[in-house]
């Protein structure tokens, strides 16, 4: 386990074929297995249904569900979530300068007024899920969203804060493969921090 990590997850020398067969599909899709599967060792069961429902996401537009994903993850200052989506979204799909202008504040990044208010949804979820307004559904409905894609939006925020919440709380580091996107994390520290709609 990394120096940090406050539980000891199951070693690949004393795996069961269950935890083996998690580390082999990190090995075969990444060379390397991420220190969040090494935590889901200690409940495999739990890792199928985080699997499960991760995989239930992709029908969202997949740039919409990595900054979705990005924006629950600056909110509840989630280290390893923030370097992992946004080593995503640079490689997928935005140049250095506008992940970084994203970073700063969503808000002014020329993104699409859709994404925009999907990640304000987002972070309100993450953060008060009991703030959230009607304008912010409203506003999702404008831009042409189905219920069914506001639903994974909400959907894909508040998985996110379930497993920002476990890695945080076990101090589960950033893998190394995400050191060259974790001063992205920095740069979320200095954003605008409104968070929801007044009630």
């Amino acid at each position: 386990m990394n120096a940090a990590m406050r539980v000891h997850p199951i070693s690949a020398d004393t795996a069961n074929d269950a935890v083996r067969a998690m580390y082999d599909r990190d090995l075969a899709v990444d060379g390397y297995v991420h220190n969040y599967t090494k935590l889901f060792s200690l409940n495999p069961a739990a890792w199928d249904a985080w699997l499960g429902l991760r995989g239930s996401l992709k029908r969202m537009d997949p740039q919409r569900y990595e900054l979705v994903t990005l924006a629950a993850a600056v909110a509840l200052r989630c280290r390893y979530c923030v370097g992992a989506h946004a080593a995503v979204l640079e490689s997928k799909f935005f140049a250095r300068s506008q992940l970084e202008a994203i970073a700063r504040d969503h808000r002014t990044a020329d993104l699409e007024a859709v994404d925009v208010a999907a990640m304000e949804l987002a972070r309100t979820v993450a953060l008060h899920a009991d703030r959230v307004a009607p304008e912010q559904i409203d506003a999702l409905r404008h831009h042409g969203l189905t219920d069914e894609e506001i639903f994974d939006v909400v959907l894909a925020a508040a998985a996110r804060a379930l497993f920002t919440k476990m890695l945080d709380a076990l101090a589960a580091e950033p893998d190394a493969a995400f050191a060259s996107t974790m001063p992205i994390f920095e740069l979320t520290q200095a954003r605008p921090t409104r968070v929801g709609h007044p009630r």
